[in-house]
């Protein structure tokens, strides 16, 4: 019986999944993506922005990051600052950039 729950259960949530809208379902970085002013912010380039940043950037570095489309001046402080964790930030969303420019075009 808890078996046929369990599965009843991951049924419904695959299914969930599947016929969401795509907005409904992005994650930080494609939202700010599709927000920002820039032409060539695609959703399929937004998306793919997207998952290279679930691969590169753990959960927090992502809403970070997410706000530096809106406000890049904080990127510029992060880049500038001497702490520690800034450095760390800023090596990795370097390392993100240059992946999603080579996957995502």
């Amino acid at each position: 019986m808890t078996k046929q729950l369990l599965l009843r259960a991951a049924l419904c949530a695959a299914l969930g999944a599947t016929f969401m809208p795509a907005s409904a379902t992005a994650g930080a970085i494609e939202k700010a993506c599709r927000q920002s002013d820039r032409t060539a912010a695609s959703p399929s380039l937004c998306r793919c922005i997207q998952s290279v940043a679930d691969a590169s950037l753990n959960r927090s570095e992502r809403r970070t990051v997410s706000k530096w489309f809106s406000e890049p001046d904080r990127a510029q402080d992060v880049r500038q600052s001497d702490r520690r964790s800034d450095e760390r930030l800023w090596a990795r969303y370097k390392a993100f950039g240059e992946t999603a420019s080579r996957v995502c075009g």
